[in-house]
C-alpha cells in the first residue's frame, strides 16, 4: 500500500471532546519526517496548550518526540526517545511498560493517527493491533495504549478504518485522505485545511 506525499501543512478542527485547533507541519528528511504541530483547546472549562516535534524513520516509525504542555497550572517538558525497535526511553529513564510499542500517540493529537496507518500500510479486510505510548495531554503523563486498526473498504478515494481503544471503550470509523491522513475523527476531530 502506498500513499501519496503528505502535504507540508494540516489543520484539525478539535470538537465535541474538546474546543480547539490543531496545526502541523511536515518537513521530509533523507533517513524520514520531521513533524512539528501544536494544538490548542479548551477542556472540561480548562484551556491548554500542547506543541510537539516528532522525527520518523522512512518507514513511519517514531524515533523521538519532544512534547511541551502549558496550562495553568504551568508549563511541562516530556521527551521520547527510541531506536524504532520498540523500546524506548522517557525523560532519559528506561520505560519498559512501552516495549512493543512503534508510534507515539498525543492524546491533544489528530495527525497523530497517520503514523500507525502509513506505517502499517494495510490492505482492505486486514487488521492490525497497534499499541502505543501515549502521552496525555494534561501533565504530559505516558502510558501503553493498546490499538486495532482494521482496514474497512474505501469510499470514495477515501481509506477507512474501524478503529479501537479497549482502555477507554472506544471504537470510530476514522477516514483518512490519500497521504495517509485523518479527515474525520467522530467525536474528537475534523480536517481543517
Amino acid at each position: 500500500m502506498s500513499f501519496w506525499p503528505v502535504p507540508k501543512a494540516a489543520a484539525w478542527q478539535h470538537r465535541d471532546a474538546r474546543v480547539g485547533f490543531e496545526v502541523v507541519y511536515f518537513e521530509p528528511r533523507s533517513d524520514g519526517y520531521q513533524i512539528e504541530g501544536c494544538t490548542t483547546a479548551i477542556e472540561d472549562g480548562q484551556p491548554w496548550v500542547v506543541s510537539y516535534a516528532i522525527e520518523l524513520d522512512a518507514n513511519w516509525t517514531t524515533r523521538h518526540a519532544r512534547i511541551t504542555g502549558q496550562s495553568a497550572a504551568g508549563t511541562r517538558h516530556t521527551v521520547l526517545e527510541t531506536a524504532g525497535t520498540g523500546r524506548w526511553r522517557v525523560d532519559g529513564n528506561a520505560a519498559s511498560h512501552l516495549d512493543g510499542c512503534l508510534d507515539v500517540d498525543l492524546e491533544s493529537s489528530a495527525m497523530t493517527n497517520a503514523l500507525p496507518v502509513r506505517r502499517m500500510g494495510l490492505e482492505p479486510g486486514a487488521k492490525a493491533s497497534a499499541p502505543a505510548a501515549y502521552v496525555r495531554a494534561g501533565g504530559l503523563g505516558v502510558e501503553r495504549l493498546e490499538q486495532e486498526y482494521l482496514r474497512i473498504a474505501d469510499e470514495n478515494s477515501r481509506q477507512r478504518y474501524d478503529y479501537t481503544a479497549a482502555a477507554f471503550q472506544f471504537t470510530a470509523r476514522l477516514v483518512y485522505d490519500e497521504s495517509g491522513l485523518v479527515l474525520e475523527y467522530p467525536g474528537i476531530a475534523v480536517r481543517a485545511g
